[in-house]
């Protein structure tokens, strides 16, 4: 029989009971989170299969765990006695194929360090949550899309290859290096986005690029979200190509300025687009940046173009630091609903209704350009009965009308435990079965993330 110490022999690898860190028992959006049996963290994917092993010889569920940077509640405990695999450790850039576009690295790799790395040599992988230091397994797991989803897509059009465990043990390799396969069932596409419910990944090969030789950076003012949100179909329609549309509000600007220490470069304005767009000819990366500023010259306050690198990332900071820099002063919950892009605009607009009915402030930010909606319910000095009360009576109108614009729960964090609700209520029954009979084929036993999904 085997056992823990024996397969992970380096003890600071290795926590068992009462052993295990408070980092692990924690959770922004699950509360009481349960005491479970054990945290490994392995460095190869010979170490992933006995940790497999011995979690079906011992009868414990897994969870699989990365950065922990989830805000959907996929990573955290539920029934108690879990064995945590924590792949962190597992970090390495293993190779870069210039003949094939492809890089290969282990699931913990951060996504920021995979941009950083890939860039120096001369290549592009466009996903770009906005979260750098989220890993590539999180990633796929949850089949992030991040800021360049207009133009260049989702995590999911970058996976050629994928290593996985399966819960009894069984070692697949998903996918292959060929651009094109008519070659059976699509099994790799089925693990991506399956937020470690059906296997455990081990090793990804991504597609990249080429680095774009050209960008260029706009920001957009305008005096309200309702202008935002047509300027940005304006956008969408010129022709422009822009690789990322970016919208935020000022009332969430301010707590991303306040964390930063700086100032966005508007201040007039009560709404924002921030757009780039990239290619490999000057000329022609001008014409489009004027396709833009003519699509907006109605409705737009102010149009700053970013020409500097430093002017361009100073906007980009303040907009991905929106979250970290609200934690410092309530409260929240941040959702990603999407919509089809025609819908976007009523949807914002429906938000703001909603803030008023239940008398919850709302913020929103987004990518604007595909639709996916980050809608922000703050909690401010209500009491923990007045926030769950209004809280749920909010995202009950909210998802009803996601529904009947034609979208989704989730674009890119998952459902988790957090929106397992909403699924089940958006999705149709037939649908739900045939995921839970594709579940009940890889883990029969259901020893894999339980409870997550639905």
């Amino acid at each position: 029989m085997l056992d823990l110490q024996e397969i992970i022999t380096d003890q600071v690898r290795l926590y068992i009971g009462d052993e295990v860190p408070d980092e692990y028992l924690s959770d922004q959006y699950v509360k009481d989170v349960p005491a479970v049996y054990a945290v490994a963290l392995p460095k190869t994917h010979d170490e992933v299969v006995k940790l497999v092993q011995f979690a079906k010889e011992q009868e414990l569920t897994i969870i699989a765990r990365g950065a922990n940077t989830g805000v959907a509640g996929a990573q955290v405990p539920l029934h108690g006695e879990e064995l945590i695999i924590d792949l962190k450790l597992m970090n390495r850039i293993l190779d870069l194929d210039e003949e094939t576009f492809t890089l290969t690295v282990e699931p913990g790799v951060l996504v920021g360090d995979i941009h950083q790395y890939v860039e120096s040599k001369g290549y592009f992988y466009p996903p770009d949550p906005a979260s750098k230091h989220s890993s590539i397994g999180g990633n796929v797991a949850t089949n992030a899309g991040g800021l360049r989803a207009v133009k260049y897509g989702v995590t999911r059009d970058y996976v050629r290859e994928m290593d996985v465990v399966l819960p009894s043990g069984e070692e697949l390799t998903l996918g292959s290096l060929n651009i094109k396969s008519s070659s059976g069932y699509d099994l790799l596409d089925l693990f991506i986005g399956s937020e470690g419910t059906l296997g455990i990944t081990t090793q990804i090969k991504l597609r990249l690029l080429p680095l774009p030789e050209v960008t260029q950076t706009v920001l957009i003012v305008f005096d309200n979200v309702f202008q935002a949100t047509e300027g940005t179909l304006s956008v969408l329609t010129s022709g422009a190509t822009p690789s990322e549309i970016e919208l935020f509000e000022r009332d969430a600007v301010y707590y991303a300025e306040q964390h930063l220490g700086y100032p966005l470069q508007a201040q007039q304005g009560e709404a924002f687009l921030l757009i780039e767009i990239d290619g490999n000819d000057g000329a022609e990366l001008a014409a489009r940046m004027e396709m833009i500023t003519d699509a907006v010259a109605n409705d737009a306050l102010e149009v700053i173009p970013l020409m500097k690198e430093e002017e361009a990332r100073k906007a980009e900071l303040i907009r991905d630091n929106i979250l970290i820099g609200l934690m410092e002063y309530t409260e929240y919950e941040m959702l990603d609903e999407v919509v089809p892009i025609n819908q976007f605009a009523e949807l914002i607009e429906y938000t703001k209704n909603l803030q008023e009915k239940h008398g919850l402030n709302v913020l929103n930010f987004g990518h604007a350009g595909d639709g996916n909606v980050h809608t922000i319910l703050m909690r401010d000095d209500l009491s923990e009965e007045e926030w769950e009360t209004r809280r749920a009576a909010l995202l009950d109108d909210l998802y009803r009308k996601v529904q009947d614009l034609g979208g989704l729960p989730s674009a890119e964090h998952g459902i988790g435990i957090v929106k397992k609700e909403y699924l089940d209520k958006m999705s149709a029954d037939i649908n739900l079965k045939y995921m839970r009979k594709i579940k009940e084929v890889f883990d029969p036993e259901n020893r894999l993330n339980p409870g997550k999904l639905f």
